[in-house]
């Protein structure tokens, strides 16, 4: 039985996707990128590598007899100073250049794309770890707020809007006003800013909404939460936390939800498309996807939400 070979960034991802398959009886082998790679690595097969080692990381996966693999965990940028490129790097260094341009998606698209050329078939952790995704309707024993149902369909709405620009993986939003839309900071931080922000702007108790942007490549960068994102939940003080169903991860799901219960946040899933929540119709602007073209009040409620990130939460 060949393994599936695990390219492991930080957090728990690597080791819930490789828990999942040995209990379905296979086997792994973790290629763990070191000063990122969580030490519990060590509990299963796994080598340790540079970052700049690509070569010993395709050692490493055709030894263990890995045909498949599963790229999961944060990456943080690497310092220059420690990076230790070995001659697998060095022959490859046109494309890894290449790589440096355009934004998340293109990049690893890019990276993707080399491993596939060095016969690897690369799946997402969703596909080898598929209880791991969140399912559609009330995933915790806490009821979403009637409010926050609107607050919901707009975020989905302006998230839908801002894809095209390779931005918005999440966004906050609460009593109709957009507090905050995640950039490259990511979504512990946007919250960190969002709890700064709702106490000066007295806004009623929103949601924190999260899924992929349209034409993101699920198999590398599929969204994730956690219990971590319910502590920035309940600190932003939002009521709730909506997720497109089947499209984003929910690491420690037990431990978030018995968390989430226990402060009277709410956790849901939603299905894709035009989003209708427990049931209830979203507002025309939940509307903005496929071929549909916003009406003039539509546009005006995403141009009032981006005003007001703009405004409450702005980048940095």
């Amino acid at each position: 039985m060949s393994a599936i070979g695990i390219l492991a960034g930080g957090g728990r991802l690597p080791l819930l996707v490789a828990d999942t398959v040995i209990a379905r009886g296979g086997r792994v082998h973790i290629v763990a990128l070191e000063g990122d790679a969580d030490p519990q690595v060590a509990r299963f097969p796994h080598t340790w590598v540079n970052i700049g080692a690509f070569g010993r990381m395709l050692a490493a996966l055709r030894t263990a007899g890995a045909h498949e693999l599963v790229i999961a965990g944060g990456i943080r940028r690497p310092d220059l100073r420690r990076v230790r490129p070995d001659w697998g790097l060095v022959r490859r260094i046109g494309t890894v250049a290449g790589m440096l341009a355009g934004g998340d998606n293109a990049v690893l698209s890019q990276v993707v794309r080399v491993f596939e050329q060095e016969g690897f078939s690369v799946r997402g952790a969703h596909e080898v770890a598929p209880d791991l995704l969140a399912p559609a309707g009330r995933i915790g024993a806490v009821p979403l707020p009637e409010p926050a149902r609107a607050d919901a369909d707009l975020a989905f709405a302006l998230m839908a809007a801002l894809a095209p620009l390779d931005a918005g993986q999440a966004a906050v939003v609460a009593g109709g006003q957009v507090l905050a839309i995640e950039g490259a900071e990511g979504t512990d931080a946007m919250l960190q800013r969002v709890a700064e922000v709702v106490p000066a702007a007295g806004v009623p108790r929103g949601v924190l909404v999260k899924g992929p942007k349209r034409g993101q490549d699920l198999r590398v960068d599929m969204p994730a939460v956690g219990p971590r994102t319910i502590d920035g939940v309940a600190a932003a003080g939002l009521a709730g936390l909506v997720l497109e169903a089947g499209g984003v991860l929910m690491l420690d799901r037990e431990e978030a939800v018995r968390a989430a219960d226990a402060r009277g946040i709410t956790i849901a899933g939603v299905a894709p498309g035009p989003r209708a929540l427990a049931g209830v119709p979203g507002p025309r602007s939940a509307r903005l996807v496929g071929r549909h073209r916003p009406r003039p009040r539509e546009r005006a409620d995403l141009q009032k939400g981006l005003e007001a990130a703009l405004c409450l939460a702005p980048f940095r």
